[in-house]
């Protein structure tokens, strides 16, 4: 803490947690020592860079006064985290009864032998704060890991019974679809039996057709036997 005839400052550091592209703020406290009332003025090297509120004001006797001083967002990594910027806190006696209104400039002019207190204070860069850690599982034994143990165990049973589940719909699909399988190569080779009993029947057919009437009657009614008993066959087994 900065100490003074007329005011301490505390911090004696300005503090500013960096992180890119946000700004950041720290506070100090001014604190009027005397039974006088005290004007400030504060100061910086880099006044584009730092927005101070109130940069300037009254302190009254035996009190204190908070100002906030603002740093803009940085654009660019910062690879050492050092900084060269500086603040002057400025503070005179002012007469009884001042307010903000009636500081002025010459009142921290150091004429004819008026005593101003300065007070320096320099800019130090901190990484910004990292996000809060996960908490970490209670230890075993206690109310909260047992509920996670017992929550841990319903859902596991709770997932070995949906899979037992799935295993005899899982079966049942596997036979039924061995059983389309053996029907569908049934059902093909039937049809490829009938289709050559239909080519057969067209060439004795033709050849019957050019060796005469009596012998074409006795063939045909024996294939007709021969297809129709195919045919049952094949009915049956669809």
């Amino acid at each position: 803490m900065g100490t003074g005839n007329i005011l301490s400052v505390q911090p004696s550091e300005l503090k500013f947690p960096v992180e890119l592209k946000k700004q950041s703020s720290c506070s100090m406290q001014l604190t009027n020592k005397t039974d006088e009332y005290v004007a400030f003025k504060v100061k910086t090297t880099n006044p584009k860079k730092y927005c101070v509120r109130p940069n300037a004001g009254i302190v009254l006797p035996r009190s204190t006064c908070n100002v906030t001083v603002t740093m803009q967002a940085q654009r660019e990594a910062l690879p050492d985290m050092q900084c060269k910027d500086k603040f002057l806190l400025q503070s005179v006696l002012a007469p009884d009864g001042a307010t903000s209104k009636d500081i002025t400039l010459e009142m921290f002019n150091k004429v004819f032998g008026k005593f101003v207190e300065e007070t320096k204070l320099r800019v130090v860069y901190i990484p910004a704060k990292p996000p809060s850690p996960v908490p970490e599982e209670s230890e075993e034994g206690s109310p909260s890991n047992a509920s996670v143990n017992q929550n841990g165990k319903l859902r596991s049973s709770s997932f070995d019974a949906v899979s037992r589940s799935l295993e005899v719909p899982k079966q049942k699909s596997s036979e039924a679809w061995s059983m389309i399988s053996r029907l569908t190569e049934e059902k093909a080779s039937a049809l490829q039996e009938n289709q050559k009993l239909r080519q057969e029947l067209e060439l004795a057919r033709k050849a019957l057709s050019k060796g005469g009437v009596g012998g074409f009657s006795l063939l045909f009614v024996a294939l007709v036997g021969l297809l129709g008993a195919l045919f049952g066959y094949f009915i049956k087994r669809s």
